[in-house]
């Protein structure tokens, strides 16, 4: 019995693009219900978890506000995994601007859907 390959780099270029970068809750719930199972859980520095679509929209939507209104989140490079499980790099900051924010996002993909997605975030640079 064969599975379907998981393109890693659409879905997680998908979740950093409309999800992450969709300041719009209802759009970027419809994006959430596309791309994350329905008990999915999206864990953030240092210890916060935000279980199923609803409660995923909400944390997004909060660190979202704390953001400048012109930051983006912009991909280092392609997605890549192996196994179910994908990472992406990515940067945070104004659009040809600085990184002010540099990190990893690690999912777990389980039937072409993100069922958990670990945030890290790089330490600042000295």
């Amino acid at each position: 019995m064969s599975t379907a390959p998981i393109d890693y780099d659409g879905l997680m270029q998908a979740n950093l693009a409309h999800v992450f970068g969709e300041r719009d809750a209802s759009r970027r719930m419809k994006a959430i219900s596309e791309l994350y199972a329905g008990d999915a859980t999206l864990f953030e520095p240092p210890d916060a978890s935000a279980t199923g679509h609803a409660a995923i929209n909400k944390a997004v939507d909060g660190l979202l506000a704390n953001l400048p209104a012109d930051f983006v989140f912009t991909a280092i490079g392609p997605a890549v995994g192996h196994h179910g499980m994908g990472r992406l790099r990515w940067k945070s900051g104004p659009p040809n601007g600085p990184a002010a924010v540099t990190g990893t996002d690690v999912a777990q993909i389980e039937r072409g859907q993100i069922k958990t997605l670990h945030v890290f975030l790089d330490p600042p640079s000295p």
